[in-house]
């Protein structure tokens, strides 16, 4: 009898480890996916002569990303490494080397959001090398006080404030310091030859809406996998997450409408703004906390990234910094606010702590680009000469163009 239990038992248990594993692939490839989103959201919003370059950039930069994070930064982040033989790394399904894939994905993302920031005049290889210490350094390094309660800051937290910093799928820890990482090396390339003309602000045009939207809903869809599979194991689902997020993007798409006075490069980032935001609390908010979390968050980009463009020397082409690094920042926030139990939310959280825990993000997303991209701008030089910005990316780095001559 007893080992007719024990072999039930070891059964369930297979059985379990089989499906978290398969639930963990899933919600990687699903986020793997999201990077195909960047590329084209990118693609149709630079200018015809940098289209390639978008594609190139991302991919490459993924390809830096697994090396980094595979050498580097997990172990920074988990203190893990992987220099032991297959069979082990294989016990339990390999559940732990899915684990790895899915948050480097997660990692990957922070290059695809600058990419995005420093488009049209930025060189490729130093960029490259600017990925390789922030996606192997700086990134996991908040990473790992957040999620892995690395430096004792988490337990800080509780034992000061009752509550740690709580950000489920990353608000603040992927979008918040990739959107603030991003700023620092925009700011050191500068502005985009043509945008200032007779002392007027010039903005240049989407090249392609089409693919703009295709990026658009790609990154929407693959945000289901990014917020419902950070839960990491099956019997920790929800579908409030799922409620949650699918709340956030439609408050974001209506305000991007109305605030963005239908302009359709508004309205296809307008649901990534609230997914942005509603990441860090979508398990701990109530449906409405999400929707207006959604409808901020896209009001906030609308209006940051008019004022940035029009008003302002940063030249974010795709207004990453607004899109990720301030609506991050206020999804970190806004975990603290409708998180509450007063606000319909499940409680255990701290507005207090929700607000350090912000700033402290964007303090090491600071700190940290303004060391990479700092030494790489002295050392080597972030920028594509004035001749190579002007004949674009595409010829001047690739040798090619993204349509034919014919």
């Amino acid at each position: 009898m007893d080992e007719s239990i024990s072999q039930v038992n070891g059964a369930v248990q297979a059985l379990t480890q089989s499906s978290d594993t398969l639930f963990l692939l899933l919600g990687a490839i699903m986020v793997f996916l999201m990077h195909a989103g960047f590329a084209f959201l990118e693609v149709g919003t630079v200018r015809h002569k940098n289209q390639v370059n978008a594609l190139v950039k991302i991919l490459a930069d993924f390809g830096v990303s697994t090396i980094a994070y595979f050498f580097f930064g997990y172990w920074v982040a988990y203190g893990q490494t992987f220099f032991v033989d297959a069979q082990t790394l294989s016990a339990g399904n390999g559940y732990e080397l899915v684990k790895f894939f899915f948050l480097l994905t997660f990692a990957a993302a922070i290059p695809a959001i600058v990419s995005g920031g420093i488009a049209e005049r930025a060189r490729f290889y130093p960029i490259l090398i600017g990925t390789f210490f922030i996606v192997g350094f700086i990134y996991p390094l908040f990473e790992g006080m957040i999620w892995n309660g690395n430096f004792g800051l988490q337990d800080w937290f509780e034992a000061t404030f009752g509550a740690g910093f709580h950000d489920f799928a990353g608000s603040v820890v992927v979008h918040g310091v990739g959107g603030w990482i991003a700023l620092i090396a925009v700011i050191f390339l500068g502005m985009r030859h043509g945008r200032v003309r007779a002392g007027k602000h010039t903005n240049f045009a989407p090249s392609n809406i089409p693919f703009l939207a295709l990026g658009a809903w790609i990154l929407s869809v693959g945000w289901f996998g990014f917020n419902v599979m950070s839960a990491q194991a099956i019997n920790g689902i929800s579908g409030l997450v799922a409620m949650n997020s699918l709340m956030a993007m439609a408050g974001g798409i209506i305000t991007a409408m109305i605030v963005g006075k239908n302009d359709p490069g508004f309205i296809h980032n307008g649901p990534l703004a609230g997914l942005v935001a509603v990441c860090a609390g979508s398990d701990l908010m109530h449906p409405l906390g999400a929707l207006v979390t959604g409808i901020v968050a896209a009001a906030i980009f609308v209006w940051l990234f008019t004022f940035m463009q029009n008003r302002t020397k940063i030249d974010d082409v795709l207004g990453v910094w607004p899109l990720h690094g301030v609506c991050g920042a206020w999804g970190g926030i806004a975990a603290g606010i409708f998180g509450q139990q007063a606000l319909g939310g499940m409680g255990g959280v701290s507005l207090t702590v929700q607000i350090i825990g912000t700033l402290a993000g964007i303090a090491i997303a600071v700190a940290g680009s303004f060391i990479v991209y700092g030494i790489i701008h002295k050392v080597t030089g972030l920028r594509l000469t004035q001749e190579e910005e002007y004949n674009g990316a595409d010829l001047s780095i690739h040798k090619i163009s993204s349509t034919s001559e014919d």
